[in-house]
């Protein structure tokens, strides 16, 4: 929708427009989506059926929200999709420096200006994506970054300390009929979360001994991890207490959610088949069950993604150097991601020196599982009894798949019933299938594996 033409206060009145809080707005548009079956939550996977229906029962009460879980669980991404309940245009007295409705001024200089202008007071628009703030919390962040400070070059124009104009506000008034979005709630100083209390329970600020009593009008939302937000943490309780909705976030519970999070959030530069992308979601969560990986700091999403990233550039780095049209990656790129990921993991204190290992093996899991899901019911045995001894596949990080299929024995029916399954649409893709096929027959011990100076031979 095209930015409306109202341009002044009483153009406003005159269309009939009419002023809601923030809750109302966000309640308002929340429960119009889910009468029409609209997915208020455009790429959130796996929270369907626990932290959805959470979040929307607490932004319908209109309560400030905290999510608590691990690093990578999505917690910052559903925040942003919030910034989709607000009106796609809201109208505020244009120069405000708090973004205030026409027909409510809070600041004092905004309702100089409206007694003086009248009808004739401007009217700005503000799109909903100006409407959300975020604030990563750091250990150096003040009250002034959040509540506001005096200025002094305010007051060095001659304006008097105690005026109100002389002041600076910060994010959170800036926010002013918005949702301001704290990242990491417990990392900021116990001195800094004092400056909140009045801001969310009172919605009024107090700036170096000054009482403001504005009416602001802001949805507060956190971030945290559940180790730090509790009385032990770094957390204090009366702000703890503010919060109307303590909500868990977790990683994704199904194996389908996994892979559409790292389809949808990885950038890849070259073809990634889906098998692949499964076996790399399997080993994300064979990783966060293993009891050799520190399970308080989490395996995050960005694991996984990052994983995929790395398996299709590896592609790409193939396929540039030797020529190859089409850049597909195949199992023996998965190697590549446990290279350079490994040190994305915290490993248990006893598991020193193990890490390679334990990886490696993990890995090896995951890849028997899909092979087994993806090709059950194939008959493999031909391909098995093709590799008698005289006859060995070559494969590698540099060897084609022109190279690949070249060594192979000749089984085409047994081949197409692999790439079929595969769901192999190029001859890239294919070979791609038959090395998934071949590991997984290795892995089965069914026939054997040498790896040697980057090749791999299969027989």
């Amino acid at each position: 929708m095209s930015q409306p033409t109202i341009r002044t206060v009483g153009e406003l009145r005159a269309s009939g427009h009419q002023q809601e809080s923030l809750r109302e707005e966000i309640q308002r548009n929340l429960l119009a989506a889910l009468a029409e079956g609209r997915d208020p939550w455009p790429g959130i996977h796996g929270f369907d059926r626990t932290v959805i229906p959470q979040l929307e029962r607490a932004l319908i009460a209109g309560h400030d929200v905290v999510l608590l879980g691990e690093r990578g669980q999505g917690k910052t991404r559903l925040l942003r999709t919030l910034s989709g309940l607000l009106d796609e245009w809201s109208p505020v007295i244009a120069g405000s420096e708090l973004g205030e409705h026409p027909y409510d001024p809070i600041t004092a200089e905004s309702r100089r200006r409206a007694i003086e202008l009248g009808d004739s007071l401007p009217v700005a628009w503000r799109h909903r994506s100006e409407r959300y703030a975020e604030k990563l919390a750091t250990p150096d962040t003040s009250v002034a970054d959040l509540i506001g400070d005096v200025d002094p070059m305010r007051v060095a124009e001659g304006r008097r300390l105690g005026d109100p104009e002389t002041i600076h506000f910060g994010l959170i008034p800036r926010s002013h009929r918005g949702i301001v979005a704290i990242n990491e709630l417990p990392d900021l100083a116990e001195r800094i979360q004092v400056s909140m209390l009045n801001v969310m329970e009172e919605r009024d600020i107090q700036i170096r001994g000054y009482v403001l009593r504005l009416p602001l009008d802001v949805l507060v939302v956190a971030s945290a991890n559940p180790e730090d937000y509790t009385n032990r943490g770094r957390i204090i309780t009366p702000l703890k207490d503010r919060f109307g909705a303590e909500i868990r976030t977790h990683y994704p519970l199904e194996l389908t959610d996994e892979v559409a999070v790292i389809l949808q959030e990885a950038k890849l530069v070259a073809d990634l088949p889906e098998p692949l992308v499964e076996i790399l979601a399997r080993f994300t969560r064979q990783l966060r069950s293993s009891p050799a990986v520190n399970q308080r700091s989490g395996v995050s999403a960005r694991f996984a993604i990052a994983g995929a990233e790395t398996i299709a550039a590896a592609a790409r780095h193939r396929a540039t150097l030797r020529g190859e049209d089409e850049a597909v990656a195949r199992v023996v790129d998965l190697e590549s991601a446990v290279d350079v990921l490994g040190g994305k993991i915290e490993f248990e204190s006893g598991e020193e020196g193990r890490e390679r290992d334990i990886l490696d093996h993990l890995l090896r899991m995951a890849t028997a599982e899909t092979v087994r899901e993806l090709y059950r019911g194939i008959d493999l045995g031909p391909l098995v009894d093709a590799l008698d001894g005289s006859i060995t596949v070559t494969t590698g990080e540099q060897v084609t798949a022109q190279e690949f299929v070249d060594t192979l024995p000749r089984l085409n029916g047994t081949y197409d019933a692999v790439a079929d399954r595969f769901g192999a649409t190029s001859e890239g893709e294919r070979a791609s299938a038959i090395e998934l096929a071949l590991e997984g027959l290795y892995l089965a011990r069914r026939i054997s594996k040498d790896s040697a100076d980057g090749e791999t031979l299969y027989g």
